[in-house]
C-alpha cells in the first residue's frame, strides 16, 4: 500500500486531478504540500457539472480531497 505523503512526493511537479467533497474536480500541477496533505496547485482548472473555469494558483486544504489521480 502506498502511503499518502509518499504518493504526493511522487506527484510533485506533475499534473494531478482531485475530486473534492462537494463533487468539484480540480486539475493542476502540484507544486507543494505539507504533512497535513494541504496542497498548492498551479495552472488549475475547476470543473463542475455546470461549468469549467481556469482559476490559476490554488491552496487546497487536504481534508477536502476524496480522490487524487495522476493526469496523463
Amino acid at each position: 500500500m502506498t502511503m499518502p505523503l509518499k504518493m504526493l512526493e511522487s506527484f510533485l511537479g506533475k499534473r494531478i486531478s482531485l475530486l473534492l467533497k462537494d463533487n468539484r474536480v480540480l486539475e493542476g500541477k502540484l507544486i507543494g504540500y505539507d504533512d497535513y496533505m494541504n496542497m498548492v496547485l498551479e495552472d488549475t482548472v475547476e470543473t463542475t457539472p455546470e461549468m469549467t473555469r481556469k482559476i490559476g494558483v490554488v491552496i487546497l486544504r487536504g481534508n477536502n480531497v476524496v480522490r487524487m489521480t495522476l493526469v496523463g
